[in-house]
C-alpha cells in the first residue's frame, strides 16, 4: 500500500499518459486473445461426441466399480528394464494372487494427469485440442474429469452412486461443477491462488467410512492418488535424473504398501467388486525433470519412460471376458468396461486409435505429435487437423 501510494504521488502528473500506454498494451494483447479464443480453444462438446450410442447403454451386470488411480505408475513390462531397473515382482505377484488379470504394455495416450483422464472419462481423443501456441494443456479438462462427461452420464443412466476421493486438491482448483454424487474435498475452501496442492487427504480412510454395500444403488468410486508421481517439474534442475530414480523407486515402495490395503479391504467387504488399478502416464524416470519431454526423444525407454502405465483388473467372480486384450490405453477403458457390463459387444466396433501423443517445443516444430503408434512402435508424425 506504501508503494501503491508513494508511485500515486510520483506519477500524478502523467495520468494521462499511462491512460494512453494501457490501452495500447490492450491493444497489442487482443489479437494474442483472440487468437486463443477463436483457434485455440475447442470446447469439450465438439470433441467428446460419440461415434455411436453407448451413452444409451444399459448394463446387465452392476457391480461395484472401484477405479483406482496410482498416478505415475509404470506398467510391470517397463519398470524392470529400461530407466527403471526395478524389481516389481513382488507386487505383481500379490495382484496374481488376488485374482487380477495384469495387462503388460499398457500405456497411456497423453502424457499428463489432466490429458490423459480427460480423455479416459470421454472415451475420445482431444489431441490437447491442436493448440497453435504453446498451451501446455486440455482446455476445460478438469471440468471435463470430475463434471459433466460421457462415463459419468452413463454411470448415472444406469442408476450407479458415483464418489470420488482425491488425495489432493489438484482437480478442483478450476471450481468446476461436480458431476459425483459425493466428493470428499469442496472447492469452496480452496483459496484462490491456490496450485491444487492446498488440501490434501488420507482418502483409504475416507473410503472406508462409506458403505460400499450396494444396497439400492451399484456404487462406482474414482480413488486418485498422486503416487508414485513423477520425476520434478522443475526448470533446469541439474543433473539430477539418478536422484529422481531413488526419490520416484521410495515412493513406488510405499504406493504398493497403499495398494495392498485398499485391495484387502474391498476384497473383504466387496469380493465381487469390478476392481480397476490404472495409472495415468509413467514416471519419466531417466529425465532429470518432466520439462525435457517437451523436447524432441529418439531414445526409445525415455519415451516409454513418459507413457508407459500400469494396468490391473479384477474381474468379477473371475469371469474375464474374451475381449480384454483389446485394453491398451486409457481412452478405450471405459469403452470394453460398458461392454462387459452390457453384454454388448457392438460398443468394440468404435474403438479410438490406441496411440500415445504429445506436445513438442523444441527440436522439431510446435505441435502435438504422435510419439507411439498401435503396434507400440516409437514414431515422430505430426497431427493436423485434417
Amino acid at each position: 500500500m506504501l508503494l501503491a501510494i508513494f508511485a500515486g504521488v510520483l506519477l500524478r502528473n502523467y495520468f494521462n499518459k499511462i491512460i494512453v500506454f494501457q490501452f495500447l498494451l490492450a491493444f497489442v494483447i487482443t489479437f494474442s486473445l483472440g487468437k486463443y479464443v477463436f483457434l485455440d480453444i475447442q470446447y469439450p462438446e465438439e470433441w467428446m461426441g460419440q461415434p455411436d450410442d453407448i451413452e444409451g447403454v444399459v448394463f446387465k451386470k452392476t457391480p461395484n466399480i472401484y477405479i483406482i488411480q496410482p498416478d505415475g505408475y509404470a506398467n510391470f513390462s517397463e519398470i524392470n528394464k529400461g530407466y527403471y531397473q526395478y524389481n516389481n515382482s513382488e507386487f505383481r505377484n500379490f495382484l496374481l494372487e488376488k485374482g487380477f488379470q495384469v495387462y503388460d504394455n499398457y500405456r497411456s495416450n497423453y502424457y499428463s494427469t489432466l490429458s490423459s483422464n480427460s480423455s479416459m472419462f470421454s472415451m475420445k481423443h482431444h489431441y490437447y485440442n491442436f493448440p497453435s501456441s504453446k498451451i501446455r494443456e486440455v482446455y476445460n479438462a478438469r471440468n471435463v474429469i470430475i463434471g459433466d462427461n460421457p462415463v459419468l452420464r452413463i454411470l448415472n443412466n444406469n442408476d450407479y452412486k458415483t464418489h470420488l476421493l482425491l488425495d489432493r486438491s489438484y482437480m478442483l482448483i478450476n471450481r468446476s461443477e461436480m458431476g459425483y454424487d459425493y466428493c470428499n474435498m469442496s472447492a469452496d475452501s480452496l483459496s484462490y491462488f491456490s496450485r491444487g496442492f492446498q488440501m490434501s487427504s488420507d482418502i483409504f480412510s475416507e473410503f472406508k467410512t462409506i458403505d460400499i454395500s450396494a444396497g439400492t444403488h451399484p456404487n462406482f468410486f474414482f480413488l486418485e492418488e498422486l503416487s508414485p508421481s513423477h520425476v520434478t517439474n522443475k526448470k533446469s534442475p541439474g543433473d539430477i535424473a539418478d536422484v529422481e530414480r531413488k526419490k520416484y523407486l521410495n515412493r513406488l515402495e510405499d504406493t504398493n504398501d497403499w495398494l495392498k490395503e485398499v485391495i484387502n479391504y474391498i476384497e473383504q467387504k466387496d469380493p465381487n467388486g469390478l476392481i480397476v488399478i490404472t495409472a495415468d502416464h509413467g514416471g519419466f524416470v531417466g529425465m532429470n525433470t518432466t520439462l525435457e519431454a517437451r523436447s524432441k526423444l529418439t531414445d526409445r525407454d525415455l519415451i516409454y519412460s513418459i507413457f508407459t502405465a500400469q494396468l490391473a483388473i479384477k474381474w468379477p467372480n473371475n469371469k474375464v471376458p474374451n475381449y480384454d486384450g483389446q485394453i491398451k490405453t486409457p481412452v478405450n477403458l471405459f469403452r470394453i468396461l460398458f461392454s462387459y457390463l452390457s453384454e454388448n459387444e457392438k460398443y468394440l466396433k468404435n474403438l479410438q486409435e490406441d496411440k500415445s501423443y504429445i506436445q513438442i517445443e523444441s527440436g522439431a516444430p510446435f505441435g502435438v505429435y504422435e510419439y507411439i503408434n498401435e503396434k507400440g512402435d516409437v514414431t515422430f508424425n505430426r497431427v493436423s487437423k485434417n
